[in-house]
């Protein structure tokens, strides 16, 4: 309780407003945002810095009323420059908008045009829906803030995907699961009395990027979060985040019939089991009448499921989505399954589990499935689910927060890790992509969704340092849009973040687009995956090799020798190959025709094999190293560059946090060369520098209390 009231205190001192509005603090305007650039910030504005001088009030005009209408016309008050507009805000069905004769974009989608209306030149922004104007305000703001209120404006959109979903892995203590940032954000003590300003400003954020939903709480959930007083506190910000489109979520635990109930069973045929859970399903809705649904974790790392009693997953989702489909809700069921009950190969399982159930769920049942095979690694091959289930609508998981990537004090832009794996070709068809899965277009689903494990806590810049901003900024608009390229979106983010000085867009831009390779150049290149430290995740362990299970050892996932290194999953191995498209599978099959970033992955490789370059694998494996910790040392310089071009605040957490990155990216290159050269007994390639302690010394190291690690 004293550290929400700090909390909101320091919000008022640092110039928020007395409403739960941030963007009411002193912003530069967006016509000067350049020349204003070294104003104090803190980053909790995000995306939305907006002007000291805005539009005046009556400029902007609303044909009808609602909250979502009110919503959208007062964030352009407070975000348009002055002498902007005049603007008019109304649905498609409004009559002054009907003698437009505009195109439709659907029930989210908005059109955004400049027009003669009662006979003066106004700016339109429109949409078949509420939803649709909410969205079409913000996107205008964004077209300001990007290229300027000067800007010809002709804007058309809509969603390609529609279940655009932050799953929050928060739990009931405060504790958020591999979240860097803070505690959570939602002070479940405190609710559903105290509604603190920052969920307002959490729900305005999301509209902002088209994000239309939140699963409040962790995919290992607990059955507390189903009873009464936790409904309600549910309740209170689903009140908050409906004007500005979003549904609340909750993540259900399977047993809940036992621990809540009183049942003997939790099992899905029961039919007292069936009646609980509708029972359940009720109260929810009575209380959220648009609750969005359930997401579900079952039968993987310990959670209980439907497996328990000899039913399919198929039985368990069914079983729920029959609760609630009388209400409209859908049930993601999630295809991380991680038990030991596949030994040869973890990375076979969900396609063992799953793939025979193809057809056999509900059709308000979507399978939540990850975008690889194995866990949110810096890289992976997309996961074979995807082309592998043609009857069943498939939502693709990725991770936002960083799990595996350096926590929030590593520079890695992932746009362009999701992007890798939606444009990748599945091999069933004629550019048959995962991002045409996962949009439905492939096999004409309907129901359809991307989900982002979240990287927001209670931190004042939401997500641990301003640049992992840009990647809660970039799943939004790639939930939207499959289609933006990395590099666009990191452009509009750091436009709307630190002003449009060229300089700045440059540099910045440059910096997003280098920074994921650059990770995996240091953590683990060519394919080679799970090689951090046990529990926390934190820094390397590739020597790991005591833990009770295989599949939770590093050396399981490298299989490195004298000989070589990598994981044959063909058919002398694993044959995970096989669950691929058979055109794809023969492709990745042979070494020579598998992608050299995936190498290592599919393949066990003598250390003498010859890479394209001529190079063997382990001298390009070891000068990977010495690229990636030669990358951050330079983003590092080109940050420096930067001083006094970018307010102190958000520099200099930037500046510290690279030089962070840059010693940890050192530790990460010598402790793994230093336990490679164990292994192969072969010396470095010609010219680099020793690790700078013994393999020892950093077997040593430990981290008990690391971020994020359930403890």
């Amino acid at each position: 309780m004293r550290a929400k009231a700090l909390r909101l205190g320091l919000f008022l001192l640092l110039g928020g407003a007395s409403t739960p509005l941030f963007a009411h603090a002193a912003a530069p305007a967006a016509a000067a945002a350049d020349s204003d650039a070294l104003a104090p910030d803190d980053g909790y504005r995000l995306w939305m810095r907006y002007p000291d001088r805005t539009i005046a009030p009556d400029a902007v005009t609303v044909r009808g009323r609602s909250a979502m209408l009110d919503a959208a016309a007062a964030e352009l008050r407070r975000g348009l420059p002055a002498g902007f507009g005049p603007v008019l805000l109304a649905t498609a069905t409004d009559p002054a908008v009907q003698a437009l004769r505009l195109p439709s974009e659907g029930p989210e989608g908005y059109v955004v045009r400049r027009a003669t209306v009662d006979g003066r030149p106004t700016l339109v922004v429109t949409g078949d829906s509420e939803r649709g104007v909410l969205y079409g305000a913000f996107a205008l703001l964004r077209q300001v803030a990007v290229n300027g209120a000067a800007a010809p404006i002709n804007l058309r959109s809509r969603p390609r995907i529609a279940l655009r979903v932050l799953d929050h892995w928060d739990n009931l203590d405060g504790v958020v699961e591999r979240g860097y940032a803070g505690k959570s954000l939602w002070d479940w003590w405190t609710l559903p009395d105290y509604k603190d300003p920052r969920y307002t400003d959490y729900a305005r954020a999301n509209a902002a990027i088209g994000i239309n939903g939140a699963v409040l709480n962790n995919v290992n959930a607990k059955a507390e979060s189903l009873t009464a007083p936790y409904i309600a506190k549910a309740a209170a910000l689903a009140d908050i985040f409906r004007p500005y489109g979003i549904k609340v979520y909750l993540s259900a635990r399977f047993s809940a019939p036992i621990e809540l109930g009183g049942l003997k069973t939790a099992d899905p045929r029961d039919p007292a089991v069936a009646r609980w859970w509708r029972a359940k399903a009720d109260e929810i809705y009575r209380a959220i009448p648009d609750f969005g649904g359930f997401l579900v974790k079952a039968n993987s790392e310990g959670q209980p499921g439907p497996r328990d009693y000899g039913a399919t997953h198929a039985d368990g989702a069914n079983m729920l989505a029959a609760a609630v489909k009388p209400h409209g809700g859908i049930v993601m069921w999630r295809a991380f399954v991680y038990a030991d009950t596949d030994p040869d190969d973890r990375a076979k399982q969900a396609y063992d589990e799953f793939k025979p159930l193809d057809g056999r769920f509900a059709d308000n049942v979507v399978v939540q499935v990850k975008n690889g095979a194995i866990d949110f690694q810096p890289r992976e091959p997309f996961h074979p689910l995807f082309g592998a289930m043609p009857k069943t609508p498939l939502m693709i998981e990725f991770q936002i927060t960083k799990e595996y990537l350096g926590f929030a004090t590593h520079l890695a832009y992932l746009a362009p890790l999701f992007a890798e794996t939606l444009d990748a070709e599945t091999g069933t068809a004629p550019g048959a992509t995962v991002a045409r899965v996962v949009d439905g277009s492939l096999e004409g689903h309907t129901l359809t969704g991307m989900a982002g494990v979240a990287n927001i806590g209670d931190s004042r810049d939401w997500t641990g340092s301003p640049f992992n901003q840009a990647n809660w900024y970039a799943f939004g608009r790639l939930a939207w849009d499959p289609g933006l390229t990395p590099e666009a979106i990191a452009r509009e983010w750091t436009a709307q973040t630190f002003g449009r000085d060229p300089e700045v867009m440059r540099t910045v831009t440059a910096m997003l687009m280098r920074s994921r390779e650059a990770v995996v150049d240091y953590t683990g290149a060519l394919g080679l995956a799970h090689l951090m430290a046990t529990g926390h995740h934190y820094g390397p362990g590739p020597w790991v090799s005591e833990l009770k299970r295989p599949e939770w050892n590093p050396v399981y996932y490298h299989r490195a020798d004298r000989n070589g290194i990598g994981f044959d999953r063909t058919r002398t191995g694993s044959n995970a190959v096989a669950q691929y498209a058979p055109a794809l599978a023969a492709k990745l099959a042979d070494p020579r025709t598998t992608p050299e970033g995936e190498l290592l992955w599919f393949h066990h490789l003598s250390w003498d094999y010859r890479l394209a370059s001529g190079q063997t694998l382990w001298e390009t494996l070891a000068r990977r190293y010495d690229r990636g910790v030669a990358t951050v040392a330079a983003m590092r310089r080109e940050w420096e560059g930067l001083r006094g071009q970018v307010d102190p605040q958000r520099w200099a957490k930037t500046a510290t946090f690279l030089a962070v990155q840059e010693r940890e990216a050192r530790w990460w290159r010598d402790a793994s060369l230093a336990y490679w050269m164990s292994v192969n007994r072969r010396p470095l390639p010609a010219g680099m520098a020793p690790p700078a302690h013994d393999l020892d010394w950093y077997k040593q190291q430990r981290f008990p209390f690391a971020p994020g690690n359930p403890q």
